[in-house]
């Protein structure tokens, strides 16, 4: 706490210009201020600060030091806030994108109830499919779903995500379930079109010799569409099998409305990441968006409910 204290007490003198206004903005003699700047700079072996009885002047390692003292101290401040009701009030404005689907459900909803317990902090929310430049954009934060590729970006996983077959109870019951992943052959399978992003096919874990591997096929139907929402609400009308994430269909799920189907085949879930453009000067209405997100998706029953 020494340290911590010497170093508050540097920045506070380097910042207000002199002991004297330091000492007050503290209430403490200034005395005690020098004492402080002497143990650290002696602690340290550099001299930080150039003193007179009328102001102080930082020396060339004094002001790379205060910089670095400078975001010490706010990082400091910041991870106090987000575990103390009682701790510094997040503010500003957080630019946000997500995926148009799994953002008009997942991450809407949850945008005014965080700012609820946030009333300084103003949020910017972009839905779009295609993959947004935070920092050439101007964006705090992107929502994303699926593998991570190799990125400059910090993420953080938020929740797991599967791929899994589903239709409806009316559907199997007149065209029978499914056994096997090749037997989506003989089944109405509502596929992206070609000309959609999912080019390698609907992903199954298959067993081979005393393991398994990963396969994928490309079943297909009468219908097929480049929407993935068009495909989730022909799914629920009963016009054949689906391969959906879980965020979109486990409520269905859920309440009987969708079946789920060969899950002893489903492949390795994938993630659900936020992704920042770095770590080192998160702000704390980021921090406290991130946690947020984190703790509504880590419960059981969010995805039930949506």
């Amino acid at each position: 706490m020494a340290k911590l204290k010497q170093i508050e007490t540097f920045v506070a003198v380097a910042t207000r210009g002199s002991l004297t206004a330091a000492a007050r903005a503290e209430d403490v003699a200034p005395a005690i201020i020098g004492r402080r700047l002497d143990a650290l700079e002696h602690r340290l072996g550099v001299k930080l600060l150039l003193r007179t009885t009328r102001r102080v002047t930082l020396t060339h390692e004094g002001s790379a030091f205060l910089e670095d003292c400078q975001r010490l101290l706010a990082d400091f401040a910041a991870a106090e806030a987000s575990v103390s009701a009682g701790g510094v009030k997040a503010s500003g404005h957080l630019r946000v994108t997500a995926p148009a689907g799994f953002g008009r459900r997942h991450v809407a909803p949850l945008v005014p109830r965080f700012r609820e317990q946030h009333m300084d902090v103003s949020i910017s929310l972009n839905l779009s499919d295609r993959v947004v430049d935070l920092a050439g954009e101007g964006f705090d934060c992107a929502v994303r779903v699926g593998d991570m590729p190799d990125s400059s970006l910090v993420s953080v996983r938020l929740a797991d995500n599967r791929r899994l077959c589903v239709a409806t109870p009316a559907y199997l019951k007149r065209h029978g379930t499914p056994q096997h992943p090749n037997d989506l052959a003989r089944f109405d399978c509502l596929a992206l079109s070609s000309d959609a992003s999912q080019t390698r096919g609907w992903a199954f874990t298959v067993p081979k010799g005393a393991g398994s591997e990963l396969i994928y096929l490309k079943p297909g139907g009468p219908l097929d569409c480049s929407d993935g929402q068009v495909l989730h609400d022909w799914c629920l009308a009963g016009y054949g099998i689906a391969w959906r994430s879980t965020w979109e269909v486990e409520a269905e799920i859920a309440a009987g409305q969708l079946v789920a189907l060969l899950e002893e085949f489903a492949a390795p879930a994938n993630g659900i990441y936020a992704l920042f453009p770095h770590a080192k000067h998160m702000p704390l209405r980021l921090r406290l968006w991130i946690d947020f997100l984190k703790h509504h998706y880590g419960q059981a029953g969010f995805w039930r409910a949506q």
